[in-house]
C-alpha cells in the first residue's frame, strides 16, 4: 500500500472521520493520520523538512518498503531500522561508518583492499576472497550491488536508509544471511520547482558542497538532479615528509527522471556517477611487535608499533645471500650479491624510535586511491487493474579502481652503498669474454635496475599484465632507497533484472511472486612491488643464463625471471545467479496474519586465476613474459595434470530457503510477531595452492536458520515507539578465512548465535525528542581445527617453525607421536648444515624454536618420523565470532527552542558505545579490539520553514582513536596487522538554503 492509501485508510482529513472503525479510539485515528501525513510529506518532498523536529507531540511514523510494499515501520513484522533524510542529518550520519552507531547489533568496518563489511547480529564477511559473496546484501533502490562503494561513498539526497536484520531472500533479489541495507534515493516531485544547497567547512581543511534541484517538466515528467563534492586533508600525518595522507577528493552526481502515465504507470530512470582521486589509505597503519630473528617478521604474541623484520618477508629472503648461495650451488661470488644476510642486521630497522601515535606514520611513499563508478537503474511500477501491481527493476554497474600504498610503512635506508649492489655493479661491468659464450649475463639486468649507475637511483617495476616490469621498460620510480609498495587494481561490471508481482485482493489471501537474474564479471590484480624482488629477478635470470651456457648451451639468451613482483592475478571471475521467490499472506482474522515465503537460488561461478612471482625465464626484449619460449614450464594449478597457464575453477551452489511469520495485532499500535527464516550464501573457489598446503579447492555454501520473537508498540498516546526482539540462529558451514603462504583460503564451520535488541523513540514534551537503542549478542563457534598462521607451532615446544627462504612462507616441522622437539631441531640442523644455513634458535613470542630453511628439503628428509606442513591445528570451538561485540548502546537527545520570526534553535547530542570484540576467530589477546565510545554534538539555527539553517557540529567529541576492525597480512609479508580506525575528533560549520 502506498503512502497516499495509508493516509486515506487512516482518516479523511477534510471530514475528520476515521475511514476504518477498527482503528479504535479517536486519539489512535488522529495519531495515525498525523503520522501518515508526515510519511506522505517525506515521500512527496523527498526528505525535505516541512516542520520543525517535535512540532507534534507524537513520534513521527516512517513509511518503509522493507516488505516490498509501503508500510509504517511499526507495522512491519521484522527487525528493521529506518532512518529518514532528517534522521541522517540530525544524527550526523554522512557515510556507512556513521550509520552503525544508530542501528542495534550492526557493526561496520573497512576491510582489506577496497572491501568493507556490515556485520549484523554476528554475521559478517568472514569469507575473504574474490569468489566470496557478501553476507549483508547492499541494495540501492531495491537493486542488489555485489561490489558497492559503501566505504568510499558519502550519503546525499537520500529519502531513507532501511536496515533489515536477519536472513532475507523471499522478498529481495539476492539471498543474504546477515540482512539487507537498502539505500532509497529521493525521487522527483511534480508540485513545484525547488532545490537546496549546503556548504560545509571544518578542520582538516574540510570543504563539502551538497545540492539538489527538483525540476517538474510537466504534470507527468519530473527531473531531480543531486550531487556532492568533498575535499579535505588527511587524518594521518606522515612524519617522513611532514605531509598529511588519507585525505579525500571525491564527487558524486545523480540524475533521476520520473515519468507517470496516469495513476497506473510510474517509470524511474536513475543514473549515478562517482569518482575519487586522492591519497586515501586502505588502512590507517600497520601494527607489529618486531620479531628480532626474522622467522615470522612480527611476533605472534602481541602487537606493537614496530616495522616487520625485513627478513620475514618474501623480498628479504629471495634477495638474501643465503638464498642466492643455495640457488648458485654455493658459489661465493653469487652469494656476495645478496642485499643482506638473513642472520645479519635488518636493513629496515634504522634505529629510529617507533611511531606510537596511531594517526602518525613514517612512510616514503604516499598512498593513492583512484575509483570510478557508474550505475544505471530503470524501474517500472505498473498497476494491473485494481488487484495487481508489477514492479520491474533493471540495472547496470561499471566500476574501476587503482589503489596503491607503501608496503612496509617505513623509509628504507639508502641502498646505493649496499655491498651486494656494489658487487653486482662491478660484475655487470666485467668484459663478456670472462663468461661462457662471451656474453656477460648481468649487464642488461644492471642497466634496467640502475640505468644511471648506483648514484642515479634504483628502479622498481611498474606492474603490468605483460609481467615484464622494469626489465621491459615499465618503471615506477628510481630512488636511492628503491621502492616498496602494493597495488590493487580492480574492474567489474554487473547486470541485474528483477520482477515481482504483488496482489491486493479483497479476500484473506494475497501473494508476491518474483524472479531475479544477476550477471557479474570481474578481474583484478593484487601486486606487491619491492626493489628486492626486482633485484632477485635480475640476479636469478643472469644466474640461469650463466648456468645454461656453462652446461654447453651457448645459444641460451640473457634472461630475467618474471614477473619480478608478486601478482595474484584474477583474469576473470563470472557469476550467473538466478532466483525465484515468493510469499503468500493469509489473514486469519483482523488481528492475526500468517506469512509463508519460499525461494530457490542457483549460483554458478567460474574463476581463472594464478599467483605469479619469479615464475618464468624471459629473454630480454620479449614484449610479454608468457610469450617466452620457456613459459610452458609454468603451472598455475598443481592439482591438475599437465602445465596450466591458469587455474580454471568452477562451482555451483543452489538452495531452497524460506520464512514463516505470524504477526498478531491485538489493538491499534501493538504488533507481536514470531518468525523462522533460512538464509543462504553461495559457496566459492579458493585460490589454487601448492598440493602440500592441503587446502580445499572449494568452500561450501552457508546455510543459516534463524528464529525471532518481537514486539512493536506505540504507547503514551503516540509519544513512545518501542520495539524489542530476541533471536537465535544456527549457522551451518559458515565460511571463514585463514591465511596460507601468500594467499587466503576459506574453510567451513558451524556456529550458534543468540541475542536481543531494543529500539525506542520518545517525545516526552513538545519539542523534546529522545532515542535509545541497545543490543546484546552472544556467538559461539563449533568444532573447527585451524592453523593459526601467526603461530604455526600452536604453542608446542617440540615443533620447529621454518621461514622458507625460497618463498617467504612459513611451515612447521612436527614430530610424529612419541617424537620430541630435540629430534625436530636435530633434523633441521642436519638439513640446514647441508644447505649452508644455521641451526634453529628460540622464536620470540613462543615456547618453540625457529629457523630459516627450505620446507621441501625438510619434507624430503623427514620421512615418516616428521610432518612438514603449514603448522599445528588448534580447535577454535567455543570462540566468539569476529566483530561481534556483546553489547552496543546508543542514545540521542534534542530540544527545539522556538524563537522570534518563526526561527528555531535545536541543540542535539548523540552518544554511542560498542563493547569489546575480536578481530579473528582465534580470539587471542592480540586479537582483542577494545570497546569504545563516541559522542557527537551539534547546534542548529534555522529560519521559518527551515528555508535556511546554520549548523555547528562536533564529531567524535571525546577523541576516540578506537579500531573498528583489523586485518592480518600473510606470512610472506611479515604477518603485520592492518588497523582501521574511527575518524578523529572534528569540528565544522554547515550553511543550508532552500531554493
Amino acid at each position: 500500500m502506498d503512502p497516499v492509501s495509508l493516509q486515506k485508510e487512516a482518516m479523511d482529513m477534510r471530514t475528520g472521520k476515521c475511514r476504518e472503525p477498527a482503528l479504535g479510539s479517536a486519539l489512535s485515528c488522529i495519531v495515525l493520520a498525523i503520522a501518515a501525513k508526515d510519511a506522505l510529506a517525506q515521500v512527496q518532498t523527498s526528505g525535505r523538512d516541512e516542520a520543525l523536529a517535535g512540532d507534534t507531540e507524537v513520534v513521527h511514523q516512517v513509511v518503509v518498503t522493507a516488505q516490498r510494499q509501503s508500510q509504517f515501520l511499526q507495522d512491519v513484522p521484522m527487525a528493521v531500522t529506518a532512518l529518514t533524510a532528517s534522521d541522517l542529518a540530525a544524527r550526523q550520519i554522512n557515510n556507512a561508518l556513521d550509520l552503525q552507531f544508530s542501528v542495534p547489533n550492526v557493526n561496520f568496518t573497512k576491510a582489506q583492499f577496497d572491501g568493507a563489511t556490515f556485520t549484523i547480529r554476528g554475521v559478517g564477511d568472514l569469507c575473504t576472497g574474490i569468489s566470496c559473496d557478501p553476507a549483508t546484501a547492499i541494495h540501492v533502490n531495491d537493486m542488489p550491488l555485489l561490489q558497492p562503494r559503501i566505504f568510499e561513498t558519502e550519503f546525499f539526497d537520500l529519502q531513507r536508509v532501511e536496515v533489515l536484520r536477519g536472513p532475507q531472500g523471499t522478498l529481495y533479489g539476492r539471498n543474504a544471511t546477515a540482512g539487507v541495507v537498502n539505500f532509497v534515493t529521493a525521487r522527483p516531485s511534480f508540485d513545484k520547482r525547488h532545490g537546496s544547497i549546503q556548504a560545509e567547512a571544518g578542520d582538516y581543511d574540510t570543504r563539502r558542497v551538497t545540492g539538489m534541484l527538483n525540476l517538474p517538466i510537466n504534470e507527468a515528467i519530473g527531473l531531480r538532479l543531486a550531487g556532492t563534492y568533498l575535499k579535505r586533508d588527511g587524518y594521518t600525518k606522515n612524519l617522513f615528509d611532514n605531509s598529511r595522507i588519507d585525505g579525500r577528493d571525491l564527487a558524486a552526481l545523480r540524475a533521476t527522471l520520473r515519468i507517470r502515465s496516469g495513476a497506473s504507470t510510474t517509470l524511474d530512470l536513475i543514473a549515478s556517477y562517482f569518482r575519487e582521486d586522492d591519497n586515501r589509505s586502505r588502512f590507517t597503519r600497520h601494527l607489529c611487535a618486531r620479531d628480532e630473528v626474522g622467522i615470522m617478521g612480527c611476533r605472534p604474541d602481541r602487537l606493537g608499533f614496530d616495522t616487520p623484520n625485513f627478513h620475514g618477508n618474501v623480498g628479504g629472503v629471495l634477495a638474501s645471500r643465503e638464498f642466492l648461495a643455495i640457488a648458485s650451488g654455493g658459489n661465493p661470488m653469487i652469494a656476495g650479491l645478496g642485499l643482506s644476510s638473513v642472520y645479519g642486521p635488518d636493513p629496515f630497522y634504522g634505529g629510529q624510535p617507533p611511531v606510537e601515535n596511531l594517526r602518525e606514520v613514517r612512510a616514503d611513499m604516499a598512498p593513492s586511491y583512484q575509483v570510478e563508478n557508474a550505475h544505471l537503474i530503470l524501474r517500472l511500477e505498473q498497476k494491473i487493474g485494481e488487484k495487481y501491481a508489477l514492479t520491474v527493476t533493471g540495472g547496470y554497474v561499471r566500476d574501476r579502481s587503482d589503489q596503491r600504498a607503501d608496503f612496509n610503512m617505513t623509509p628504507v635506508n639508502p641502498l646505493t652503498d649496499n655491498p651486494g649492489l656494489r658487487n653486482f655493479a662491478a660484475l655487470a661491468s666485467a668484459p663478456g669474454s670472462a663468461f661462457p659464450g662471451g656474453v656477460n649475463p648481468f649487464t642488461l639486468a644492471a642497466q634496467a635496475l640502475f640505468p644511471n649507475g648506483l648514484a642515479g637511483g634504483l628502479c622498481t617495476s611498474e606492474p603490468n599484465r605483460q609481467h615484464t616490469g622494469v626489465f621491459g621498460g615499465h618503471v615506477n620510480s628510481c630512488s636511492p632507497r628503491g621502492a616498496e609498495f602494493e597495488v590493487f587494481r580492480d574492474k567489474f561490471t554487473q547486470r541485474t533484472v528483477e520482477a515481482h508481482l504483488d496482489s491486493k485482493l479483497d479476500g484473506p489471501w494475497n501473494f508476491l511472486l518474483g524472479a531475479v537474474y544477476l550477471d557479474y564479471v570481474r578481474d583484478n590484480d593484487y601486486l606487491v612491488n619491492l626493489f628486492a624482488l626486482d633485484y632477485a629477478g635480475g640476479v636469478l635470470g643472469a644466474l640461469t643464463s650463466l648456468g645454461r651456457r656453462a652446461a654447453g648451451d651457448l645459444s641460451f639468451p640473457n634472461v630475467f625471471i618474471a614477473p619480478s613482483y608478486y601478482d595474484a592475478e584474477l583474469a576473470e571471475l563470472t557469476l550467473d545467479s538466478h532466483g525465484v521467490f515468493g510469499e503468500a499472506y493469509y489473514d486469519v482474522s483482523k488481528t492475526l496474519k500468517l506469512t509463508a515465503g519460499l525461494r530457490y537460488s542457483s549460483d554458478e561461478k567460474r574463476q581463472r586465476q594464478r599467483a605469479l612471482l619469479l615464475s618464468v625465464p624471459v629473454p630480454f626484449g620479449t614484449g610479454d613474459a608468457f610469450q617466452s619460449p620457456y613459459a610452458g614450464s609454468f603451472d598455475a594449478d598443481a592439482t591438475q595434470p599437465g602445465a596450466q597457464p591458469f587455474a580454471d575453477q568452477r562451482t555451483r551452489s543452489n538452495a531452497l530457503t524460506g520464512r514463516l511469520v505470524a504477526d498478531y495485532r491485538p489493538r491499534p499500535g501493538s504488533l507481536y510477531f514470531a518468525s523462522y527464516a533460512r538464509g543462504y550464501k553461495a559457496g566459492g573457489m579458493n585460490p589454487a595452492a601448492q598440493v602440500e598446503f592441503e587446502a580445499a579447492t572449494e568452500f561450501r555454501k552457508e546455510v543459516l536458520d534463524a528464529v525471532e520473537l518481537g514486539a512493536k508498540n506505540t504507547l503514551l498516546g503516540g509519544k513512545l515507539n518501542l520495539g524489542a526482539s530476541v533471536f537465535a540462529m544456527r549457522y551451518k558451514d559458515l565460511q571463514i578465512s585463514r591465511l596460507l603462504a601468500r594467499t587466503v583460503v576459506n574453510d567451513n564451520a558451524d556456529a550458534d548465535i543468540h541475542g536481543a535488541e531494543l529500539e525506542s523513540v520518545l517525545v516526552p514534551a513538545r519539542g523534546f525528542r529522545l532515542n535509545l537503542s541497545a543490543s546484546f549478542l552472544k556467538t559461539r563457534l563449533k568444532d573447527l581445527p585451524l592453523i593459526d598462521p601467526r603461530d604455526p607451532s600452536a604453542g608446542r615446544s617440540d615443533v620447529v617453525v621454518i621461514k622458507d627462504i625460497g618463498s617467504g612462507s612459513n611451515c612447521a616441522v612436527i614430530p610424529a607421536a612419541g617424537g620430541s622437539g630435540a629430534g625436530a631441531n636435530a633434523l633441521v640442523s642436519r638439513v640446514n648444515a647441508a644447505l649452508g644455513l644455521r641451526e634453529p634458535v628460540a622464536l620470540p613470542g613462543t615456547s618453540t624454536t625457529g629457523a630459516f630453511s627450505m620446507c621441501d628439503a625438510l619434507r624430503a628428509a623427514g620421512g615418516a618420523q616428521y610432518t612438514v606442513s603449514n603448522g599445528v591445528e588448534v580447535n577454535i570451538a567455543g570462540n566468539e565470532l569476529p566483530l561481534s561485540p556483546r553489547f552496543k548502546l546508543s542514545a540521542g537527545a534534542e530540544y527545539s527552542f522556538r524563537l522570534a520570526n518563526g526561527m528555531s534553535l535545536v541543540p542535539r547530542i548523540d552518544a554511542h558505545y560498542t563493547g569489546k570484540t575480536f578481530s579473528t576467530a582465534f580470539n587471542k589477546p592480540l586479537d582483542r579490539i577494545k570497546g569504545y565510545a563516541t559522542v557527537n554534538a551539534q547546534l542548529e539555527l534555522s529560519g521559518r520553514g527551515k528555508s535556511w539553517f546554520v549548523r555547528a557540529y562536533a564529531q567524535n567529541l571525546n577523541g576516540s582513536d578506537a579500531a573498528t576492525g583489523r586485518w592480518s597480512s600473510t606470512q610472506a609479508a611479515g604477518s603485520y596487522t592492518n588497523v582501521f580506525l574511527l575518524e578523529p575528533r572534528r569540528f565544522g560549520l554547515v550553511l543550508g538554503l532552500q531554493l
